[in-house]
């Protein structure tokens, strides 16, 4: 362990070695210049916001799109329409709100959308709640999140600073909005627990959740840490990941889930 937090030392970029409170808004917009100054991350985000598009197909463009958590992202670039939220003011956020308290009338939003935010929420239920009521018959919600594989779990664990616990709960004491977190919350509603979640939401079904991308984040080093490799490796690395896609349910380090909203349970919301 001493060694790897001395490693993390090392590798932890200057800008942020003087950085306290990762909860305030100048942390965001320091994650957002960051995100776009290192090819891989910016990279990977466009991946990202390229599986969502795919996901929603066109029937979402131009309808009600809300991303929950937009952070230091730039969601905008791919998809204009989409609204950006913060829990706390941000500038250039359209929208300032708790995902647990959301301030939409009934079956008013098309999709959801949230890149590693749900494990950040301390009320998975409630949160299922708001989503539930605010979406409209054949709403989606789009989430990316950390995934509960063999490798992800040693990643997890011993090299990053969020709790991973796969025996907690579906919350946890609430906190900073980037310090309160549980990283194994989306493997235990939709996983260990799925036939509770069914049971309690039967009206949101999971439509996919595939585990994915298993080393690309690491060697982008995130918003803290170095890029590991020279930016030209990025398409070789790109394609090694692409040959192990078959063994993603076993190294994949994040989760793409997708859930729509059934219409013919709209009365139950």
């Amino acid at each position: 362990m001493k060694i790897l937090n001395k490693l993390r030392e090392r590798l932890r970029l200057p800008e942020l070695k003087d950085t306290g409170d990762l909860n305030t808004p100048e942390t965001t917009a320091l994650h957002a210049r960051i995100i776009l100054s290192k090819y891989y991350l910016k990279n990977i985000y466009l991946d990202w916001y390229g599986k969502i598009k795919k996901s929603l197909s066109n029937d979402f463009m131009g309808r009600e799109i809300i991303e929950i958590g937009s952070g230091g992202g730039f969601i905008k670039k791919v998809l204009p329409q989409v609204k950006t939220t913060e829990t706390i003011p941000v500038s250039g956020m359209d929208l300032c709100f708790t995902a647990l308290n959301m301030p939409f009338k009934p079956e008013s939003i098309d999709a959801f959308i949230l890149i590693d935010v749900f494990h950040h929420m301390h009320d998975a239920r409630r949160f299922f709640t708001e989503a539930r009521k605010c979406l409209k018959p054949k709403g989606r919600i789009i989430m990316i999140e950390p995934a509960n594989t063999f490798w992800s779990r040693i990643v997890f664990r011993h090299s990053h600073h969020e709790p991973f616990d796969p025996e907690g709960g579906w919350s946890f004491p609430p906190g900073g909005r980037m310090t309160s977190a549980n990283s194994a919350l989306p493997w235990i509603v939709f996983y260990r627990d799925r036939k509770k979640f069914e049971k309690e939401f039967p009206n949101l079904k999971i439509l996919s959740l595939k585990p994915f991308m298993p080393f690309l984040y690491l060697l982008s080093g995130g918003v803290s840490m170095r890029q590991l490799l020279p930016s030209f490796t990025y398409p070789a690395a790109k394609g090694i990941e692409f040959i192990l896609t078959p063994f993603n349910k076993y190294i994949g380090m994040f989760l793409f889930i997708s859930i729509e909203k059934s219409p013919e349970l709209r009365r139950n919301i």
